[in-house]
């Protein structure tokens, strides 16, 4: 059983984020070399991890994702770097209306980086950036990154009933070399064996970079994970600048 938690109520709450806010420069963190012939692109995914909304998302005027439904992560797609206005609309209501949530985010060249619209540990909606690690692992191993992006206080992520990260708080990320094969998983309240997520069983394949976000609020028990996972790594990525 989810716990409940002392936060405001989610489930029917459109996202209010003053337009203000569209003023602000999201950088995504540099993590791969740009290959030749494309100095110039970066690659992006959107992951949309808020309770309750199916929405349309607009890069710069044009539709980037439509009908982008709650615990849904967006292929990869290669953007020309540059500065883009992106807005966040319920399905069906851009762009000629009022967006729910408006953000300017700058691409770097070479930036490979997932944007996720998710609840902050209060409830509150936001846009974090993560830098997504492609870099090769050892042979037999799989990259396992858990995002912490939920309406809930601070967790332990267990594989196999014993922990692999502890006390993971709201944006925060952990990232460990595991072997690849299939893990037995669950989240649970930092420090106690009281379970919030799971058991859920991933599948890492060898030479992968999984990405696991926990997802959703506490208090209206809907909490959830949703993976997203890269193959193909390159073999000398450049660090965050």
């Amino acid at each position: 059983m989810i716990p409940m938690i002392s936060s405001p109520r989610i489930s029917s709450t459109r996202l209010t984020l003053a337009a203000s806010a569209g003023a602000c420069a999201l950088a995504l963190g540099v993590c791969a070399p740009a290959l030749a012939g494309q100095q110039d692109k970066a690659t992006v995914s959107v992951f949309h991890g808020i309770p309750g909304m199916t929405v349309d998302v607009y890069a710069n005027g044009d539709e980037l994702i439509g009908d982008f439904k709650p615990g849904t992560v967006s292929d990869p797609r290669s953007l020309t770097a540059g500065t883009y206005d992106i807005q966040i609309f319920e399905a069906g209501e851009g762009p000629g209306g009022t967006p729910a949530l408006e953000k300017k985010i700058e691409v770097p060249e070479g930036a490979n980086a997932t944007v996720a619209a998710h609840l902050s540990a209060d409830g509150e909606p936001e846009l974090t950036t993560f830098t997504n690690d492609v870099s090769q692992v050892d042979a037999g191993k799989a990259r396992l990154t858990v995002r912490h992006v939920a309406a809930a206080p601070a967790v332990d992520v267990r594989a196999g009933g014993q922990p692999v990260f502890s006390n993971l708080t709201n944006p925060k990320e952990d990232t460990a070399e595991v072997d690849a094969g299939s893990l037995n998983t669950d989240v649970v309240l930092a420090g106690t064996n009281t379970v919030a997520i799971g058991p859920a069983d991933l599948k890492l394949s060898a030479s992968t970079s999984n990405v696991v976000y926990a997802w959703g609020s506490a208090e209206d028990k809907n909490l959830a994970l949703a993976t997203q996972t890269f193959s193909g790594m390159a073999s000398s990525p450049r660090g965050v600048g």
